[in-house]
């Protein structure tokens, strides 16, 4: 049967040209900055600490710039804004919940203007491709163009002749806190520190700093800095200029501190004029911020910034090649792989040090430290793709984690920055990390792993990772009464880690914990009511909560039961019990109707995770695997476009991107922690996975579509479908 199904899908290792423009010039960075998408078009390179995203969402001329909306404030950008304030230089992408969007520079003609309101500027001709963005800033006729290295953001200015100015604002941006220092260190240089922090307002003591060093091409012809409020003269005023002719006046600091502050650097040309910025950054301090920047960018020029980051998102793209498809097909594909590798991103400095969680020490690593884990979203279906096509950055983020459980005692959660933001529910690094190791993917430490995932899944005491643990495993479930939010959805990403544990167990041999975790990965038995036929919300007595609507909590409205969701978006979110569902529902006719009436009756959200999978279960009802087919295909047509509002809803770090670059490929990771891969028709007629030989025996994986009825012309593929295709991930490791 398996040689049937390879040779049916024609699964080969052999190479293949594909006559076609490079991968990064498919590449739209204006996808998903609109329709809550949460991405933005700046430039950032692979992975990169530093992106230099146009930051249009304060002082907005359409919306009051205190309003907390979070389509318009937990990103730097959104594509129906028009009015500029800035640059800002570290930034999220695809998130949910306001931080950084911080050290802020904005290249202005004429009078100096220090407030955002009144220097902002309407702009026009957006360019964005991978690792550049450029825009005409129509109040000032100034062209800002932007790139960037790893931890270095970089902005070409090109300024008429005349008065001009750079602003470096450390008043603005999207965190919740406020604070800063800046110090001129010379006519064409500024460092600073800008306080960031407490991600989707939780954790507030969490602050921390990131750091900067700015440097100018062209020495400025005054400079200085301000703290608001200010005023313009007097003994009284706070704020300074300096004469870069002249030594500073007497009486005047370099240095400003504040929770408005900023620095100008002004010029006045007898020509049009280019100035380049460069602004390296860290989070360990500021000399590591100016070592940044003259390693990666020192004497470099943006065009040769840009190219050599243009050339690495297109070695990174390139490891997936595709054939066949529209063009818009190819600039959906490769725009989601490449939001793919923007997060989780480097921390680390290029001298390898980096903030360790919650010790306030400096850590080294002499490998990458990543950041950015928001792992209730990633563990779908992310790390199953990294685990394909970039095995290297995955046993690194593996590493990240367990090294985070050294510093912290607790596997990470929502980490970001090296703060736990305890965002989101569940104990998903278990099973991120199982799923690694089950794919063939060893090179860390698994026992270290495993006490990791032993600790937070038994210790009931002061547990981060598990509220609710002593309830859970005294009854199966967290009641309404545990007083933990969402009990049901709780309860489901429990028994999906214990299922991970449990796998990762029988790997390595500890037969009694397979079998307890195997049994407590069941426990959601209990909350399925066959009197509604749901997953529901029970008291501690065993009663049923009442009264029970399958459909409160829909569009991310709370309930009693659910984490961002509702009872029929977390009906069929058990993906490691399948067939134990079916045996719940009555069989697997009354699974097929359900499952029917989850897309029929609108209640599908492909803008959230929990039923990010649902289309794939088809495919494990006999007789109804075509319908996988037809669902993945309608969802494709309806939600991934070629436009701003080409993504459903927030890119959850590059999980919704996944799920496309999995699906129009045409295989699909359903279950975590079981490396089977599950397949739908794809949209393009070959791919090609160019694989990483360091991990895998095979040099490629080629997925060819077209070959089929000439291999086998009695087999039509959408009968083929029917069968239900699965494949073995580790067939991959495998050499012929």
């Amino acid at each position: 049967m398996k040689n049937v199904l390879l040779l049916a899908l024609a699964i080969l290792t052999i190479e293949f040209g594909l006559a076609q423009q490079a991968p990064v010039d498919y590449v739209n960075p204006f996808i998903g900055t609109s329709n809550y998408g949460a991405t933005n078009p700046g430039a950032i390179a692979p992975r990169g600490m530093a992106s230099v995203s146009p930051f249009n969402v304060a002082g907005r001329i359409d919306l009051n710039p205190l309003e907390k909306d979070s389509q318009w404030l937990s990103n730097p950008y959104v594509y129906e804004n028009k009015f500029l304030t800035g640059f800002s230089h570290v930034n999220l992408s695809g998130v949910g919940c306001p931080d950084l969007g911080v050290i802020i520079s904005m290249p202005t003609t004429g009078a100096l203007k220090t407030n955002h309101l009144e220097y902002g500027s309407t702009y026009s001709n957006e360019i964005a491709k991978a690792g550049y963005y450029s825009a005409e800033l129509t109040k000032y006729n100034i062209k800002a163009e932007a790139t960037a290295s790893t931890r270095v953001g970089v902005s070409r200015y090109s300024f008429p002749a005349g008065e001009s100015n750079i602003l470096l604002n450390l008043g603005l941006g999207l965190t919740n806190e406020q604070g800063g220092m800046l110090k001129i260190v010379s006519p064409n240089e500024v460092e600073g520190i800008r306080t960031v922090g407490s991600f989707c307002y939780n954790n507030p003591e969490a602050a921390y700093p990131v750091y900067f060093v700015a440097k100018f091409s062209e020495p400025a012809h005054e400079f200085g800095a301000w703290k608001t409020p200010y005023k313009y003269e007097g003994e009284e005023a706070q704020w300074m200029i300096y004469n870069g002719k002249t030594r500073i006046k007497e009486g005047f600091t370099r240095e400003v501190i504040g929770d408005s502050i900023g620095a100008f650097f002004s010029y006045n040309f007898e020509q049009p004029t280019q100035v380049e910025v460069k602004i390296g950054v860290s989070y360990v301090s500021i000399e590591n911020a100016r070592e940044n920047l003259e390693q990666e960018a020192g004497q470099a020029s943006f065009d040769e910034v840009y190219k050599k980051t243009r050339d690495k998102w297109n070695e990174k793209l390139n490891r997936i090649e595709v054939e066949g498809g529209s063009e818009d097909d190819k600039i959906i594909f490769y725009t989601a792989l490449y939001h793919t590798q923007i997060h989780p991103n480097i921390l680390n400095d290029v001298n390898g040090e980096y903030p360790e969680v919650s010790t306030g020490k400096i850590g080294k690593t002499e490998g990458t430290r990543y950041t950015v884990f928001s792992l209730w979203d990633t563990y779908r279906n992310y790390h199953q793709l990294m685990s394909l096509v970039y095995p290297e950055e995955q046993i690194q983020m593996v590493n990240s984690m367990l090294a985070m459980y050294d510093e912290n005692g607790w596997l990470p959660k929502w980490e970001l920055n090296s703060t736990e933001t305890f965002t989101m529910v569940g104990d998903p690094a278990a099973v991120v990390i199982s799923d690694t190791y089950l794919r063939g993917l060893t090179d860390f430490d698994v026992e270290k792993a495993y006490e990791a995932m032993i600790k937070s899944a038994t210790v009931t005491e002061n547990n981060p990772l598990r509220p609710g643990l002593t309830e859970y495993l005294k009854n199966g479930y967290l009641s309404v009464d545990s007083g933990v939010p969402g009990p049901v959805s709780i309860t489901l990403e429990y028994n999906i880690s214990d299922y991970a544990i449990a796998q990762l167990a029988k790997a390595l041999g500890k037969e009694d914990d397979y079998k307890m975790f195997s049994d407590r990965s069941l426990s959601y038995r209990n909350l399925y009511n066959p009197k509604t036929g749901f997953l529901q919300p029970k008291h501690i007595n065993g009663e049923w909560y009442n009264p029970f609507n399958p459909e409160a909590g829909a569009n991310f409205e709370k309930n009693v039961g659910y984490i961002e969701g509702n009872a029929w978006q977390y009906l069929f979110m058990v993906p490691h019990d399948i067939e134990g569902l079916k045996k719940l529902m009555g069989g697997a006719e009354a699974f097929d109707r359900k499952l029917d009436l989850v897309f029929d009756g609108g209640h599908y959200d492909m803008a959230n995770e929990p039923d990010i999978l649902y289309p794939y279960l088809y495919n494990y009802i006999e007789d109804s695997e075509y319908k996988t087919s037809a669902k993945v295909t309608e969802l494709i047509k309806k939600y991934c476009k070629n436009s701003p509002d080409g993504l459903p809803g927030n890119d959850d770090t590059g999980t919704m991107s996944a799920w496309v670059v999995y699906s129009m490929m045409g295989f699909y990771p359903v279950i975590p922690a079981n490396p089977i891969y599950t397949f739908t028709e794809p949209v393009f007629d070959m791919v090609k996975i160019n694989l990483n030989t360091q991990y895998y025996k095979k040099k490629s994986i080629i997925i060819d579509f077209r070959s089929l009825n000439d291999t086998n012309p009695t087999i039509d593929f959408p009968t083929t479908l029917k069968q239900g295709f699965f494949i073995h991930h580790n067939a991959f490791l495998k050499s012929d």
